[in-house]
Order: structure tokens, then C-alpha cells, then sequence
């Protein structure tokens, strides 16, 4: 797996069904039935708070959990984060198993059924 956290991320989500790749406001986007489901802060986007980090679409149940439970590694995106989504620094030691894991529940939130039974039961990372 490539060592630059995009690279990585392009990887993770690229893998998945029908899964493409859109640069918006300046960044890589994922997105699966024209819907974004990940997308990507360098270090110089002010959005990201110009730390690198993923931003994927989660239940607020989710967000509430990984919020309370890691807030060194986690955190609520601007605009995103009151739908639920999460936000994954990548500035510091990246869990990829966990991301990999929250960039496929992003997908499955996401795409629609007919893409979901193509996805096999095997980890991304």
C-alpha cells in the first residue's frame, strides 16, 4: 500500500463497486452513483483545517461513538459534520483497518443495492 495518506485513500476507495474519483473545492472526492461518500483535506485546504484528513459519510450514531472515544484522531467536519459525517486526521498514527472500515460503511450508505451485492466480504486493507 502506498505510503502518502491520499494515495492510500484513492486505494481503499477505489476498490469498491462502480466507485470513481471527482476533484471538488480544490480535492479529491469518491463518490458511487454520482454521491460522495469520502473525500479528502490536504495540508493546504482550509476546510480540512489545513491538517491532512478523510472525511466519510457515517450514521450520527457513529460520529457520536469514534468522537467521544478517540478526539486526538477524530473530529466532525465543517459543513458535513451535523449530517453525521467524520472526519480522520492523517497527521498522526492512522489507523487504516478502522478507515478502511468507515470508508466501506460510507460506501454502503451510499450506493444503491444493486452495487451493494457486488461487494464481497474480504477487507480493503
Amino acid at each position: 500500500m502506498p505510503k502518502d495518506p491520499i494515495e492510500r485513500l484513492r486505494k481503499l476507495c477505489l476498490s469498491l463497486p462502480d466507485a470513481h474519483e471527482v476533484e471538488s473545492w480544490g480535492a479529491p472526492t469518491f463518490r458511487v452513483n454520482n454521491k460522495i461518500f469520502t473525500m479528502y483535506a490536504g495540508p493546504a485546504d482550509q476546510r480540512g483545517y489545513r491538517r491532512p484528513s478523510a472525511w466519510c459519510k457515517a450514521k450520527p450514531i457513529t460520529q457520536d461513538m469514534l468522537l467521544r472515544a478517540e478526539t486526538d484522531r477524530y473530529f466532525a467536519p465543517p459543513y458535513v459534520g451535523p449530517k453525521g459525517w467524520i472526519g480522520i486526521w492523517f497527521d498522526g498514527s492512522t489507523d487504516w483497518v478502522a478507515l478502511a472500515a468507515l470508508v466501506r460503511d460510507a460506501y454502503m450508505l451510499t450506493a444503491p443495492k444493486r452495487l451493494l451485492v457486488l461487494m464481497d466480504d474480504s477487507p480493503n486493507e
